[in-house]
């Protein structure tokens, strides 16, 4: 088997997050549900199945001395740094050049830096397979999550009727892909949880990183053209110029549609592992234990004749009366109070503030 790398992909801002989610300190870097960052148990998850000097993470030129702080024993050099956000294919691109230019024959799982794992050896275990299927097939592989209710904050992924023939991947769930499915509404949510073969897409991905730059090659030529300008620069003094001009050009592009939903050799296996990409504040109230009264609270609260609520209240104390089914955030310069199950929409508060140009809440 030849190495296996990781590639922990940390640049986005977890705008849905707001207020504790800031740009300088983004989910990843956030202890959402204590015991550590998110960052820090990703990589914690993986010590067993990846060497800390093959792990690669992704992020942008504001947070990278985060990481490097967070993770010290990461070699530097790890720490990829990209000029300005252009989504997963360019991240997926970069990482994988590298890694090819370390080894050739490598194998690579890319994977969020903020999402909850509750059973890692399961993971793991899922993760190997995954990774024996990218071997032995050159296959795109992605990691589709059994879903447990008809969510619609998540994309899912439709697996074909039967497994896959080869006796060693018989009843482990391994299927080939029939199709992606963006993030549906309600009823279409609840349709494909009743038909049985729609996964969760978890964003988690498994392949031979000279497989993913093929894909790329035959995909999105144009990404695959200045991803070769960049790899002929590493090392140079003109790397940075090279990667600033070569994202300049580039169009931003996820790897679900620019390669995922092209690609022929797909494969997804099913995992069912204690899996959440905690992409809302509702997420978390799901995720966190509750008082006799409903409530979940974090910090010093005052909760009078008030139910269901979820409240962290930061470095202050919050009070509340008569109110139920309510998200409080407090932080030093910011409130949030929405209704549950609209937590989402956080995200628009952030657009607003961005287009007001109250940088100093971003």
């Amino acid at each position: 088997m030849p190495q296996t790398f990781a590639v922990i992909m940390a640049g986005g801002v977890g705008a849905r997050f707001w207020p504790r989610s800031r740009e300088r300190s983004p989910k990843q870097f956030l202890e959402i549900l204590g015991g550590g960052t998110m960052i820090e148990n990703t990589l914690s998850r993986l010590k067993p199945l990846v060497d800390q000097s093959n792990v690669f993470v992704v992020t942008n030129r504001i947070q990278a001395d985060i990481v490097r702080q967070l993770v010290p024993e990461m070699p530097s050099s790890n720490v990829l740094a990209e000029p300005i956000g252009r989504n997963t294919a360019a991240c997926v691109g970069l990482s994988a050049l590298w890694i090819n230019r370390v080894d050739p024959d490598a194998l690579m799982v890319v994977l969020p830096a903020d999402h909850i794992v509750l059973n890692t050896e399961e993971f793991l275990r899922i993760l190997q397979l995954a990774l024996r299927v990218a071997q032995e097939k050159d296959a795109l592989v992605t990691i589709g999550i059994k879903p447990t209710h008809p969510e619609t904050g998540y994309g899912y992924i439709q697996s074909a009727e039967e497994e896959i023939d080869r006796n060693e991947y018989r009843s482990q769930g391994v299927y080939r892909v029939k199709t992606f499915a963006e993030k549906p509404n309600l009823e279409t949510a609840e349709r494909f949880l009743e038909s049985g073969d729609f996964l969760w897409n978890s964003g988690i991905f498994v392949w031979k990183a000279s497989v993913i730059l093929r894909e790329l090659e035959i995909h999105l030529p144009e990404l695959h053209e200045q991803l070769l300008d960049v790899r002929a620069s590493i090392g140079t003094p003109v790397y940075e110029q090279t990667l600033e001009h070569a994202y300049r050009i580039i169009r931003s592009i996820s790897i679900d549609y620019g390669i995922m939903e092209k690609a022929g050799n797909v494969y997804v296996v099913k995992g069912d592992f204690g899996w959440s990409d905690v992409g809302s504040w509702d997420e978390v109230v799901r995720l966190t234990p509750t008082d006799d009264a409903g409530n979940s609270i974090r910090g010093r609260t005052i909760l009078v004749d008030s139910n269901n609520n979820y409240v962290d209240a930061g470095k202050k104390i919050v009070a509340t009366i008569g109110v139920d089914d309510l998200i409080i955030i407090s932080t030093d310069d910011a409130v949030l109070v929405c209704k549950k199950e609209r937590s989402q929409e956080v995200k628009e508060v952030v657009d607003f503030i961005r287009r007001k140009q109250m940088n100093e809440y971003l």
